[in-house]
Protein backbone atom coordinates (compact mmCIF):
# COMPACT_ATOMS: atom_id res chain seq x y z
CA UNK A 1 0.00 0.00 0.00
CA UNK A 2 1.33 3.54 -0.87
CA UNK A 3 1.90 6.13 1.83
CA UNK A 4 -0.32 8.16 0.19
CA UNK A 5 -3.29 5.82 0.32
CA UNK A 6 -6.97 7.81 -0.27
CA UNK A 7 -9.34 4.98 1.33
CA UNK A 8 -9.06 3.14 4.54
CA UNK A 9 -9.82 0.03 3.36
CA UNK A 10 -8.28 -2.23 0.87
CA UNK A 11 -8.81 -5.57 -0.69
CA UNK A 12 -6.90 -8.50 0.20
CA UNK A 13 -5.62 -11.43 -1.74
CA UNK A 14 -9.09 -13.96 -2.38
CA UNK A 15 -7.32 -17.23 -3.28
CA UNK A 16 -5.84 -17.72 -6.61
CA UNK A 17 -8.02 -16.50 -9.44
CA UNK A 18 -10.49 -13.97 -7.71
CA UNK A 19 -9.10 -10.99 -7.54
CA UNK A 20 -6.12 -11.79 -10.15
CA UNK A 21 -7.37 -8.83 -12.36
CA UNK A 22 -8.81 -6.22 -9.57
CA UNK A 23 -6.45 -3.80 -9.69
CA UNK A 24 -6.95 -3.60 -13.73
CA UNK A 25 -10.62 -2.93 -12.17
CA UNK A 26 -10.28 -0.50 -8.76
CA UNK A 27 -6.99 0.31 -9.27
CA UNK A 28 -8.05 3.61 -10.86
CA UNK A 29 -10.32 4.79 -8.14
CA UNK A 30 -7.65 5.19 -5.74
CA UNK A 31 -8.83 1.61 -4.43
CA UNK A 32 -5.65 -0.69 -3.42
CA UNK A 33 -5.49 -4.53 -3.74
CA UNK A 34 -3.62 -7.84 -3.99
CA UNK A 35 -3.62 -10.30 -6.35
CA UNK A 36 -1.74 -13.89 -6.27
CA UNK A 37 1.41 -14.33 -8.43
CA UNK A 38 2.07 -18.29 -7.58
CA UNK A 39 -0.23 -19.71 -11.16
CA UNK A 40 2.10 -18.48 -13.81
CA UNK A 41 -0.43 -20.40 -16.37
CA UNK A 42 -3.17 -18.24 -14.92
CA UNK A 43 -1.50 -14.99 -15.08
CA UNK A 44 -0.39 -16.15 -18.84
CA UNK A 45 -3.94 -16.74 -19.39
CA UNK A 46 -5.81 -13.12 -17.95
CA UNK A 47 -2.26 -11.49 -20.17
CA UNK A 48 -3.58 -12.36 -22.84
CA UNK A 49 -7.07 -11.70 -22.15
CA UNK A 50 -6.31 -7.96 -20.94
CA UNK A 51 -3.78 -7.54 -24.34
CA UNK A 52 -5.84 -7.93 -26.69
CA UNK A 53 -8.99 -5.80 -24.59
CA UNK A 54 -6.45 -2.72 -24.67
CA UNK A 55 -4.85 -3.36 -28.10
CA UNK A 56 -1.73 -4.33 -26.78
CA UNK A 57 0.53 -6.85 -28.62
CA UNK A 58 1.27 -10.06 -26.79
CA UNK A 59 3.72 -12.36 -27.18
CA UNK A 60 3.21 -15.68 -25.47
CA UNK A 61 6.19 -17.48 -23.44
CA UNK A 62 5.50 -20.98 -23.45
CA UNK A 63 5.57 -22.62 -20.07
CA UNK A 64 8.67 -25.29 -21.05
CA UNK A 65 11.02 -22.07 -22.17
CA UNK A 66 13.85 -21.35 -19.25
CA UNK A 67 12.48 -19.44 -16.24
CA UNK A 68 9.22 -19.89 -17.91
CA UNK A 69 7.51 -18.58 -14.22
CA UNK A 70 9.41 -15.87 -13.64
CA UNK A 71 9.12 -14.17 -17.19
CA UNK A 72 5.34 -14.97 -16.86
CA UNK A 73 4.80 -13.07 -13.32
CA UNK A 74 7.51 -9.82 -15.09
CA UNK A 75 5.20 -9.51 -18.12
CA UNK A 76 1.90 -9.68 -16.34
CA UNK A 77 2.73 -7.11 -13.72
CA UNK A 78 4.68 -4.88 -16.35
CA UNK A 79 1.71 -4.86 -18.12
CA UNK A 80 -1.01 -4.23 -14.85
CA UNK A 81 1.01 -1.72 -14.21
CA UNK A 82 1.82 0.23 -17.65
CA UNK A 83 -2.54 -0.38 -17.88
CA UNK A 84 -3.13 1.54 -14.59
CA UNK A 85 -0.95 4.33 -15.85
CA UNK A 86 -2.99 4.56 -18.58
CA UNK A 87 -6.34 4.55 -17.16
CA UNK A 88 -4.76 7.01 -14.40
CA UNK A 89 -3.77 9.86 -17.19
CA UNK A 90 -7.76 9.12 -18.77
CA UNK A 91 -9.45 9.56 -15.80
CA UNK A 92 -7.46 12.46 -14.95
CA UNK A 93 -8.41 14.19 -18.09
CA UNK A 94 -12.18 13.51 -18.16
CA UNK A 95 -14.02 16.25 -16.99
CA UNK A 96 -16.23 16.57 -13.85
CA UNK A 97 -19.57 15.77 -15.23
CA UNK A 98 -21.74 12.91 -13.65
CA UNK A 99 -21.58 9.65 -15.48
CA UNK A 100 -17.73 9.94 -15.92
CA UNK A 101 -14.89 7.89 -14.34
CA UNK A 102 -13.47 11.07 -12.94
CA UNK A 103 -16.80 11.98 -10.76
CA UNK A 104 -16.89 8.29 -9.54
CA UNK A 105 -13.49 8.24 -8.16
CA UNK A 106 -14.77 11.52 -5.77
CA UNK A 107 -17.79 9.89 -4.92
CA UNK A 108 -16.24 7.45 -3.83
CA UNK A 109 -14.13 8.66 -1.66
CA UNK A 110 -14.90 9.30 2.23
CA UNK A 111 -16.97 12.20 3.11
CA UNK A 112 -14.28 13.47 5.42
CA UNK A 113 -11.45 12.91 3.22
CA UNK A 114 -9.10 16.11 2.23
CA UNK A 115 -9.24 15.46 -1.45
CA UNK A 116 -13.32 15.23 -1.55
CA UNK A 117 -13.56 18.14 0.45
CA UNK A 118 -10.89 19.98 -1.58
CA UNK A 119 -13.40 18.68 -4.58
CA UNK A 120 -16.67 20.16 -2.83
CA UNK A 121 -14.53 23.45 -2.65
CA UNK A 122 -14.17 23.45 -6.20
CA UNK A 123 -17.66 22.71 -7.32
CA UNK A 124 -18.58 26.16 -5.66
CA UNK A 125 -15.99 28.08 -6.62
CA UNK A 126 -15.39 30.51 -9.77
CA UNK A 127 -13.07 31.76 -12.24
CA UNK A 128 -9.56 31.40 -11.94
CA UNK A 129 -9.85 29.91 -8.23
CA UNK A 130 -12.16 27.81 -9.70
CA UNK A 131 -9.24 26.47 -12.37
CA UNK A 132 -6.40 26.70 -9.59
CA UNK A 133 -8.21 24.29 -7.36
CA UNK A 134 -9.24 22.06 -10.22
CA UNK A 135 -5.54 21.80 -11.14
CA UNK A 136 -4.68 20.87 -7.67
CA UNK A 137 -7.32 18.44 -7.45
CA UNK A 138 -6.34 16.56 -10.56
CA UNK A 139 -2.73 16.23 -9.33
CA UNK A 140 -3.81 14.80 -6.44
CA UNK A 141 -5.66 11.72 -7.83
CA UNK A 142 -3.38 8.80 -7.19
CA UNK A 143 -3.87 5.31 -7.85
CA UNK A 144 -4.38 2.52 -5.74
CA UNK A 145 -1.36 -0.24 -5.01
CA UNK A 146 -1.30 -3.03 -6.98
CA UNK A 147 0.40 -5.62 -4.45
CA UNK A 148 1.35 -8.98 -4.86
CA UNK A 149 1.30 -11.95 -2.71
CA UNK A 150 3.12 -15.09 -1.94
CA UNK A 151 2.32 -17.86 0.45
CA UNK A 152 5.61 -18.94 1.43
CA UNK A 153 4.78 -22.44 1.71
CA UNK A 154 3.87 -22.70 -1.81
CA UNK A 155 8.04 -23.18 -2.48
CA UNK A 156 7.96 -26.67 -3.85
CA UNK A 157 11.24 -27.88 -5.72
CA UNK A 158 10.50 -28.24 -9.64
CA UNK A 159 12.34 -31.16 -11.76
CA UNK A 160 14.09 -31.10 -15.17
CA UNK A 161 12.64 -33.47 -17.79
CA UNK A 162 15.71 -36.31 -16.71
CA UNK A 163 13.90 -36.20 -13.22
CA UNK A 164 16.76 -33.99 -11.79
CA UNK A 165 15.96 -31.36 -9.14
CA UNK A 166 15.96 -27.90 -10.54
CA UNK A 167 18.00 -25.32 -8.38
CA UNK A 168 16.50 -23.58 -5.65
CA UNK A 169 15.69 -19.91 -7.48
CA UNK A 170 13.44 -22.29 -9.44
CA UNK A 171 11.09 -23.32 -6.68
CA UNK A 172 7.64 -21.97 -7.13
CA UNK A 173 7.80 -18.98 -4.89
CA UNK A 174 11.39 -17.98 -5.52
CA UNK A 175 10.59 -17.75 -9.15
CA UNK A 176 7.54 -15.68 -8.89
CA UNK A 177 9.58 -13.55 -6.18
CA UNK A 178 12.27 -13.04 -9.21
CA UNK A 179 9.48 -11.89 -11.88
CA UNK A 180 7.89 -9.29 -9.13
CA UNK A 181 11.58 -7.88 -8.55
CA UNK A 182 12.50 -7.59 -11.94
CA UNK A 183 8.78 -6.01 -13.02
CA UNK A 184 8.74 -2.37 -13.17
CA UNK A 185 6.20 -2.11 -10.39
CA UNK A 186 6.89 0.01 -7.59
CA UNK A 187 4.90 -1.51 -5.12
CA UNK A 188 4.95 -4.16 -2.45
CA UNK A 189 5.08 -8.29 -2.16
CA UNK A 190 2.76 -9.56 0.63
CA UNK A 191 4.31 -12.23 2.24
CA UNK A 192 1.99 -14.96 3.86
CA UNK A 193 2.09 -18.26 6.08
CA UNK A 194 4.76 -17.51 7.97
CA UNK A 195 8.74 -17.07 7.31
CA UNK A 196 10.41 -18.92 4.73
CA UNK A 197 14.58 -18.38 4.93
CA UNK A 198 15.11 -19.20 2.08
CA UNK A 199 12.63 -16.66 0.26
CA UNK A 200 13.30 -13.88 2.42
CA UNK A 201 16.72 -14.44 1.88
CA UNK A 202 16.36 -13.86 -1.61
CA UNK A 203 15.09 -10.67 -1.56
CA UNK A 204 18.63 -9.41 -0.05
CA UNK A 205 19.50 -10.20 -3.81
CA UNK A 206 17.35 -7.55 -5.40
CA UNK A 207 18.16 -4.07 -5.42
CA UNK A 208 14.88 -2.82 -5.79
CA UNK A 209 14.20 -4.30 -2.08
CA UNK A 210 16.72 -1.64 -0.56
CA UNK A 211 16.54 2.23 -0.83
CA UNK A 212 17.95 4.28 -3.44
CA UNK A 213 20.42 7.73 -2.48
CA UNK A 214 17.01 9.21 -2.25
CA UNK A 215 15.79 7.10 0.10
CA UNK A 216 13.11 5.48 -1.97
CA UNK A 217 12.31 2.00 -2.01
CA UNK A 218 10.64 1.03 -5.02
CA UNK A 219 9.83 -2.83 -3.81
CA UNK A 220 8.46 -2.87 -0.22
CA UNK A 221 7.58 -5.60 2.03
CA UNK A 222 4.80 -6.38 3.70
CA UNK A 223 4.31 -9.48 5.84
CA UNK A 224 0.60 -11.07 7.13
CA UNK A 225 1.31 -12.12 10.45
CA UNK A 226 -1.19 -13.60 13.03
CA UNK A 227 0.11 -12.15 16.31
CA UNK A 228 2.99 -9.56 17.79
CA UNK A 229 5.43 -12.06 18.41
CA UNK A 230 5.29 -13.47 14.93
CA UNK A 231 5.99 -9.82 13.48
CA UNK A 232 8.85 -9.11 15.63
CA UNK A 233 10.55 -12.63 14.84
CA UNK A 234 10.13 -12.17 10.88
CA UNK A 235 10.44 -8.37 11.17
CA UNK A 236 13.77 -9.36 12.76
CA UNK A 237 14.74 -11.43 10.20
CA UNK A 238 14.38 -8.88 7.58
CA UNK A 239 15.85 -6.23 9.29
CA UNK A 240 19.39 -7.84 10.02
CA UNK A 241 19.48 -8.00 6.25
CA UNK A 242 18.77 -4.35 5.77
CA UNK A 243 15.20 -5.08 4.42
CA UNK A 244 12.73 -3.01 5.70
CA UNK A 245 8.83 -4.13 6.50
CA UNK A 246 6.84 -1.25 5.38
CA UNK A 247 3.44 -2.72 6.72
CA UNK A 248 2.56 -5.73 9.18
CA UNK A 249 -0.79 -6.86 8.06
CA UNK A 250 -2.81 -8.71 10.93
CA UNK A 251 -5.12 -11.17 9.99
CA UNK A 252 -7.78 -12.94 12.17
CA UNK A 253 -7.05 -16.79 12.60
CA UNK A 254 -10.72 -17.98 11.86
CA UNK A 255 -12.93 -15.17 11.27
CA UNK A 256 -11.14 -14.94 7.35
CA UNK A 257 -11.34 -16.52 3.93
CA UNK A 258 -8.57 -18.77 2.52
CA UNK A 259 -6.80 -20.64 4.60
CA UNK A 260 -7.61 -20.40 8.25
CA UNK A 261 -4.11 -20.29 10.72
CA UNK A 262 -5.94 -21.13 13.58
CA UNK A 263 -3.98 -19.51 17.07
CA UNK A 264 -4.21 -20.96 19.97
CA UNK A 265 -7.02 -19.51 21.34
CA UNK A 266 -5.67 -15.45 21.23
CA UNK A 267 -7.91 -13.26 19.71
CA UNK A 268 -7.62 -10.13 17.07
CA UNK A 269 -9.02 -7.74 19.93
CA UNK A 270 -5.83 -8.56 22.30
CA UNK A 271 -3.63 -9.08 19.78
CA UNK A 272 -4.10 -5.57 18.22
CA UNK A 273 -3.66 -3.90 21.38
CA UNK A 274 -0.56 -5.59 21.37
CA UNK A 275 0.38 -3.86 18.40
CA UNK A 276 -1.04 -0.86 19.98
CA UNK A 277 0.77 -0.68 23.04
CA UNK A 278 3.75 -1.90 21.10
CA UNK A 279 3.97 -0.27 17.60
CA UNK A 280 6.40 2.33 18.54
CA UNK A 281 9.26 -0.43 20.25
CA UNK A 282 8.55 -2.46 17.30
CA UNK A 283 9.23 0.08 15.01
CA UNK A 284 12.29 0.98 17.07
CA UNK A 285 13.78 -2.32 17.15
CA UNK A 286 13.37 -2.71 13.76
CA UNK A 287 14.86 0.73 12.28
CA UNK A 288 18.15 0.10 14.26
CA UNK A 289 18.42 -3.16 13.39
CA UNK A 290 17.84 -2.61 9.66
CA UNK A 291 20.17 0.80 9.83
CA UNK A 292 22.77 -1.24 11.31
CA UNK A 293 22.69 -3.51 8.34
CA UNK A 294 22.34 -0.88 5.66
CA UNK A 295 25.42 0.71 6.72
CA UNK A 296 27.36 -2.00 7.30
CA UNK A 297 26.44 -3.55 3.58
CA UNK A 298 27.68 0.01 2.12
CA UNK A 299 24.26 0.77 0.87
CA UNK A 300 22.00 4.05 1.07
CA UNK A 301 20.14 4.60 4.48
CA UNK A 302 16.67 4.44 4.75
CA UNK A 303 14.36 7.94 5.17
CA UNK A 304 14.63 9.29 9.22
CA UNK A 305 10.43 9.56 8.11
CA UNK A 306 10.13 6.09 7.37
CA UNK A 307 6.68 4.70 7.38
CA UNK A 308 5.45 1.42 9.18
CA UNK A 309 1.77 0.38 8.61
CA UNK A 310 -0.09 -1.61 10.61
CA UNK A 311 -3.70 -3.02 9.33
CA UNK A 312 -6.09 -5.85 10.00
CA UNK A 313 -8.73 -8.11 8.21
CA UNK A 314 -10.91 -10.58 8.52
CA UNK A 315 -14.36 -10.70 9.75
CA UNK A 316 -15.19 -7.15 9.36
CA UNK A 317 -18.71 -6.09 8.52
CA UNK A 318 -19.72 -2.56 9.54
CA UNK A 319 -18.85 1.01 9.01
CA UNK A 320 -18.97 1.23 13.29
CA UNK A 321 -16.53 -2.11 13.22
CA UNK A 322 -14.18 -0.39 10.31
CA UNK A 323 -14.26 3.39 12.61
CA UNK A 324 -13.74 1.62 15.79
CA UNK A 325 -10.88 -0.64 14.44
CA UNK A 326 -9.41 2.78 12.86
CA UNK A 327 -9.74 5.11 15.97
CA UNK A 328 -9.23 2.68 18.55
CA UNK A 329 -5.96 0.68 17.78
CA UNK A 330 -4.91 3.40 15.22
CA UNK A 331 -4.57 1.25 11.71
CA UNK A 332 -3.87 2.69 8.81
CA UNK A 333 -6.28 0.50 6.72
CA UNK A 334 -8.72 -2.44 7.11
CA UNK A 335 -8.97 -4.97 4.49
CA UNK A 336 -12.47 -5.98 3.35
CA UNK A 337 -12.56 -9.31 1.44
CA UNK A 338 -15.00 -11.78 1.15
CA UNK A 339 -17.84 -9.02 1.27
CA UNK A 340 -16.27 -7.64 -2.52
CA UNK A 341 -16.83 -11.48 -3.92
CA UNK A 342 -20.49 -10.03 -4.24
CA UNK A 343 -19.25 -7.19 -6.28
CA UNK A 344 -18.53 -8.07 -9.79
CA UNK A 345 -16.94 -4.78 -10.41
CA UNK A 346 -14.02 -5.98 -8.44
CA UNK A 347 -14.19 -9.87 -8.17
CA UNK A 348 -13.65 -12.69 -10.54
CA UNK A 349 -16.40 -14.87 -9.92
CA UNK A 350 -18.35 -16.82 -12.39
CA UNK A 351 -22.22 -16.19 -12.79
CA UNK A 352 -23.34 -19.42 -11.25
CA UNK A 353 -21.41 -19.38 -8.12
CA UNK A 354 -22.31 -15.48 -7.71
CA UNK A 355 -25.68 -16.56 -7.51
CA UNK A 356 -25.57 -19.35 -4.74
CA UNK A 357 -23.18 -16.91 -2.92
CA UNK A 358 -25.75 -13.99 -3.05
CA UNK A 359 -28.29 -16.66 -1.45
CA UNK A 360 -25.84 -18.73 0.54
CA UNK A 361 -27.33 -19.62 3.80
CA UNK A 362 -25.27 -19.85 7.16
CA UNK A 363 -24.69 -23.00 7.53
CA UNK A 364 -23.55 -23.11 4.09
CA UNK A 365 -20.06 -21.68 5.38
CA UNK A 366 -17.77 -24.03 7.02
CA UNK A 367 -14.33 -25.10 8.40
CA UNK A 368 -13.33 -27.99 5.95
CA UNK A 369 -9.84 -30.22 5.96
CA UNK A 370 -9.90 -29.76 2.37
CA UNK A 371 -6.44 -27.96 1.91
CA UNK A 372 -3.20 -30.21 1.35
CA UNK A 373 -1.90 -28.15 3.38
CA UNK A 374 -2.76 -29.63 6.45
CA UNK A 375 -4.51 -25.68 7.43
CA UNK A 376 -8.16 -25.47 8.32
CA UNK A 377 -9.58 -24.46 5.10
CA UNK A 378 -12.78 -22.23 5.16
CA UNK A 379 -15.33 -23.62 2.28
CA UNK A 380 -18.48 -23.26 0.77
CA UNK A 381 -20.76 -26.62 0.60
CA UNK A 382 -23.07 -25.93 -2.65
CA UNK A 383 -19.49 -25.42 -4.40
CA UNK A 384 -19.22 -27.75 -7.69
CA UNK A 385 -15.37 -28.56 -6.10
CA UNK A 386 -17.28 -29.91 -3.46
CA UNK A 387 -20.07 -31.80 -4.58
CA UNK A 388 -17.43 -32.92 -7.24
CA UNK A 389 -15.20 -34.13 -4.55
CA UNK A 390 -18.25 -36.12 -3.11
CA UNK A 391 -19.02 -37.99 -6.18
CA UNK A 392 -15.70 -39.25 -6.81
CA UNK A 393 -15.81 -40.70 -3.36
CA UNK A 394 -18.95 -42.14 -4.09
CA UNK A 395 -17.68 -43.90 -7.09
CA UNK A 396 -15.05 -45.02 -5.04
CA UNK A 397 -12.50 -42.67 -6.95
CA UNK A 398 -11.16 -40.50 -4.37
CA UNK A 399 -9.31 -37.65 -5.14
CA UNK A 400 -8.13 -35.58 -8.00
CA UNK A 401 -5.82 -35.73 -11.01
CA UNK A 402 -2.75 -33.39 -10.37
CA UNK A 403 -1.55 -31.45 -13.34
CA UNK A 404 -0.14 -28.46 -11.74
CA UNK A 405 1.46 -29.75 -8.71
CA UNK A 406 1.76 -26.81 -6.81
CA UNK A 407 1.28 -28.53 -3.48
CA UNK A 408 3.00 -31.57 -4.07
CA UNK A 409 5.13 -32.26 -0.60
CA UNK A 410 4.20 -35.53 0.25
CA UNK A 411 6.87 -38.42 0.18
CA UNK A 412 5.35 -41.33 1.86
CA UNK A 413 4.98 -43.24 -0.80
CA UNK A 414 6.76 -41.82 -3.77
CA UNK A 415 10.41 -40.44 -4.06
CA UNK A 416 9.27 -37.24 -5.42
CA UNK A 417 6.48 -35.48 -3.94
CA UNK A 418 3.09 -36.06 -4.36
CA UNK A 419 -0.04 -33.68 -3.46
CA UNK A 420 -2.19 -35.29 -0.80
CA UNK A 421 -5.21 -34.25 -2.56
CA UNK A 422 -4.29 -36.34 -6.08
CA UNK A 423 -5.98 -39.45 -6.59
CA UNK A 424 -2.44 -41.26 -6.66
CA UNK A 425 -2.24 -40.11 -3.22
CA UNK A 426 -5.33 -41.27 -1.80
CA UNK A 427 -5.37 -44.59 -3.58
CA UNK A 428 -1.94 -45.80 -1.85
CA UNK A 429 -3.01 -43.82 1.30
CA UNK A 430 -6.91 -45.85 1.57
CA UNK A 431 -5.17 -49.10 0.79
CA UNK A 432 -2.55 -48.61 3.33
CA UNK A 433 -5.55 -47.81 5.94
CA UNK A 434 -7.84 -50.89 4.84
CA UNK A 435 -4.31 -53.50 5.23
CA UNK A 436 -4.55 -52.27 9.17
CA UNK A 437 -7.94 -54.40 9.84
CA UNK A 438 -9.06 -51.55 12.20
CA UNK A 439 -12.87 -51.21 13.13
CA UNK A 440 -15.55 -50.17 10.60
CA UNK A 441 -16.11 -47.02 12.84
CA UNK A 442 -12.04 -46.19 12.94
CA UNK A 443 -11.50 -47.07 9.49
CA UNK A 444 -14.33 -44.69 8.00
CA UNK A 445 -12.79 -42.23 10.34
CA UNK A 446 -9.45 -42.25 9.00
CA UNK A 447 -10.59 -43.56 5.30
CA UNK A 448 -12.18 -39.93 5.42
CA UNK A 449 -9.59 -37.72 6.70
CA UNK A 450 -7.80 -38.47 3.71
CA UNK A 451 -10.29 -38.07 1.09
CA UNK A 452 -11.04 -34.48 2.36
CA UNK A 453 -8.49 -33.11 0.64
CA UNK A 454 -9.24 -31.71 -2.73
CA UNK A 455 -7.70 -29.90 -5.40
CA UNK A 456 -7.20 -26.08 -4.81
CA UNK A 457 -5.14 -25.72 -8.01
CA UNK A 458 -7.51 -26.23 -10.14
CA UNK A 459 -10.72 -25.21 -8.27
CA UNK A 460 -9.53 -21.78 -7.29
CA UNK A 461 -8.97 -20.92 -11.07
CA UNK A 462 -12.28 -21.98 -12.45
CA UNK A 463 -14.19 -19.45 -11.98
CA UNK A 464 -11.38 -16.43 -13.67
CA UNK A 465 -11.28 -19.59 -16.62
CA UNK A 466 -14.69 -19.60 -16.83
CA UNK A 467 -15.13 -15.52 -16.61
CA UNK A 468 -12.86 -14.69 -19.48
CA UNK A 469 -14.84 -17.43 -21.08
CA UNK A 470 -11.28 -19.53 -21.73
CA UNK A 471 -10.55 -23.20 -22.19
CA UNK A 472 -10.23 -25.06 -19.04
CA UNK A 473 -7.29 -27.25 -18.72
CA UNK A 474 -7.77 -31.05 -18.98
CA UNK A 475 -11.60 -30.13 -18.74
CA UNK A 476 -11.42 -29.59 -14.73
CA UNK A 477 -14.03 -27.02 -14.27
CA UNK A 478 -15.42 -27.43 -10.89
CA UNK A 479 -15.21 -24.15 -8.97
CA UNK A 480 -14.13 -23.71 -5.05
CA UNK A 481 -14.43 -20.77 -3.63
CA UNK A 482 -13.12 -20.13 -0.05
CA UNK A 483 -15.37 -16.65 1.61
CA UNK A 484 -15.43 -16.24 4.83
CA UNK A 485 -18.07 -16.88 7.54
CA UNK A 486 -18.87 -13.41 7.08
CA UNK A 487 -20.42 -13.12 3.91
CA UNK A 488 -23.35 -14.89 5.24
CA UNK A 489 -24.61 -11.59 6.67
CA UNK A 490 -24.44 -10.53 3.13
CA UNK A 491 -27.04 -11.16 0.30
CA UNK A 492 -27.22 -10.13 -3.28
CA UNK A 493 -25.02 -8.76 -5.90
CA UNK A 494 -23.91 -5.22 -5.21
CA UNK A 495 -21.92 -2.53 -7.57
CA UNK A 496 -18.66 -0.65 -6.54
CA UNK A 497 -20.70 2.25 -5.07
CA UNK A 498 -22.77 0.22 -3.42
CA UNK A 499 -20.22 -1.82 -0.90
CA UNK A 500 -17.62 1.51 -0.99
CA UNK A 501 -21.14 3.18 0.70
CA UNK A 502 -21.56 0.56 3.19
CA UNK A 503 -18.16 0.57 4.47
CA UNK A 504 -18.14 4.60 4.58
CA UNK A 505 -21.60 4.52 6.72
CA UNK A 506 -23.54 6.14 3.55
CA UNK A 507 -25.72 2.96 3.18
CA UNK A 508 -26.53 -0.64 5.07
CA UNK A 509 -26.47 -3.78 2.94
CA UNK A 510 -26.37 -5.96 5.48
CA UNK A 511 -28.80 -8.73 5.36
CA UNK A 512 -31.50 -9.40 8.11
CA UNK A 513 -29.91 -11.83 9.67
CA UNK A 514 -28.47 -10.88 13.17
CA UNK A 515 -25.01 -9.81 13.43
CA UNK A 516 -22.93 -9.52 16.18
CA UNK A 517 -19.93 -7.75 16.44
CA UNK A 518 -17.00 -9.13 14.50
CA UNK A 519 -14.81 -10.04 17.75
CA UNK A 520 -17.74 -12.05 19.04
CA UNK A 521 -18.07 -13.86 15.63
CA UNK A 522 -14.38 -14.68 16.02
CA UNK A 523 -14.67 -15.84 20.01
CA UNK A 524 -17.83 -17.96 18.71
CA UNK A 525 -16.01 -19.15 16.14
CA UNK A 526 -13.10 -20.33 18.49
CA UNK A 527 -15.11 -21.50 20.86
CA UNK A 528 -16.99 -23.93 18.35
CA UNK A 529 -13.82 -24.79 16.65
CA UNK A 530 -11.76 -25.78 19.33
CA UNK A 531 -14.90 -28.24 20.72
CA UNK A 532 -15.04 -29.76 17.77
CA UNK A 533 -11.53 -30.31 17.62
CA UNK A 534 -11.33 -31.80 21.23
CA UNK A 535 -14.45 -34.17 20.19
CA UNK A 536 -12.46 -34.90 17.32
CA UNK A 537 -9.21 -35.96 19.58
CA UNK A 538 -11.79 -38.26 21.46
CA UNK A 539 -13.39 -39.64 18.66
CA UNK A 540 -10.16 -40.89 17.23
CA UNK A 541 -8.79 -42.05 20.81
CA UNK A 542 -5.88 -40.03 20.16
CA UNK A 543 -3.95 -38.81 22.82
CA UNK A 544 -5.12 -36.08 24.55
CA UNK A 545 -3.45 -32.54 24.77
CA UNK A 546 -4.33 -31.64 27.65
CA UNK A 547 -1.28 -28.81 28.22
CA UNK A 548 -2.73 -27.71 24.83
CA UNK A 549 -6.13 -27.35 25.44
CA UNK A 550 -5.47 -25.74 28.84
CA UNK A 551 -3.56 -22.97 26.63
CA UNK A 552 -6.18 -22.22 24.67
CA UNK A 553 -8.77 -21.93 27.56
CA UNK A 554 -6.55 -19.61 29.21
CA UNK A 555 -6.06 -17.55 25.83
CA UNK A 556 -9.73 -17.32 24.84
CA UNK A 557 -10.71 -16.40 28.85
CA UNK A 558 -8.16 -13.89 28.68
CA UNK A 559 -9.32 -12.77 25.44
CA UNK A 560 -13.55 -12.44 27.33
CA UNK A 561 -11.50 -10.82 30.14
CA UNK A 562 -10.02 -8.00 27.77
CA UNK A 563 -13.79 -7.40 25.47
CA UNK A 564 -15.39 -7.31 29.18
CA UNK A 565 -12.84 -3.63 29.43
CA UNK A 566 -13.49 -2.57 26.11
CA UNK A 567 -17.40 -2.94 26.02
CA UNK A 568 -17.06 0.90 27.81
CA UNK A 569 -14.97 2.25 25.34
CA UNK A 570 -17.36 0.94 22.64
CA UNK A 571 -20.30 2.31 24.42
CA UNK A 572 -18.64 5.80 24.72
CA UNK A 573 -17.80 5.35 20.97
CA UNK A 574 -21.80 4.75 20.08
CA UNK A 575 -23.93 3.19 22.97
CA UNK A 576 -26.24 0.59 20.86
CA UNK A 577 -22.89 -1.05 19.54
CA UNK A 578 -21.39 -1.14 23.10
CA UNK A 579 -24.38 -2.59 24.63
CA UNK A 580 -25.23 -5.39 21.60
CA UNK A 581 -21.43 -6.47 22.21
CA UNK A 582 -22.37 -6.84 26.26
CA UNK A 583 -25.23 -8.72 25.43
CA UNK A 584 -23.37 -11.29 22.52
CA UNK A 585 -20.29 -11.34 24.97
CA UNK A 586 -22.24 -12.78 27.79
CA UNK A 587 -24.09 -15.54 25.82
CA UNK A 588 -20.69 -16.32 24.31
CA UNK A 589 -19.37 -16.06 28.19
CA UNK A 590 -21.75 -18.78 29.13
CA UNK A 591 -21.11 -21.42 26.35
CA UNK A 592 -17.43 -21.43 26.96
CA UNK A 593 -18.01 -21.88 30.79
CA UNK A 594 -20.59 -24.66 30.19
CA UNK A 595 -17.94 -26.59 28.30
CA UNK A 596 -15.15 -26.51 30.63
Amino acid sequence: MTATSIHSFHIPVMGIGYTIDTPLKVARFGISSVISIIEDDLLEKIRKVYSYKYNRSYHAIDKLEEDSRAKRVKAFLNMTHEIIEEQMVLIKSEPFVQGTESMKYFDLLAGNHPLKLAFQEYTKANGQSKKDLEDQIRRKMIAGALEVNIMTKLDKVNYASTGEALPNEYCDAMAALRGFAESKLNGAIVFSAGLNPRLFNYCSTFVDFFPDSNGITKKSIILKVGDYRSALIQGKYLAKKGLWVAEFRIESGLNCGGHAFVSDGALLGPILEEFKSRRAELYEVLSQSCDHALLSQGKHPLPVNRIQKITAQGGVGTFEEHEFLISHYGLDSVGWGSPFLLVPEVSTVDNSTLNQLASAKKSDFFISDASPLGVPFNNFRPSTSEIQRLQRIEKNKPGSPCYKKYLSFDTEFTEQPICVASRQYQHLKVKQIKLKKLSIEHENLAVATVTAKECLCEGLIASAIQVNKLTPDHKLSAVTICPGPNLAYFSGIFTLAQMVDHIYGRKNILNELPRPHMFINELALNISYFRELLQKQKNEFKEFKIDYFEKVQANLKASLDYYRNLVPGLKNYAEKFGRDFEIHLNTCDIHLLSEH
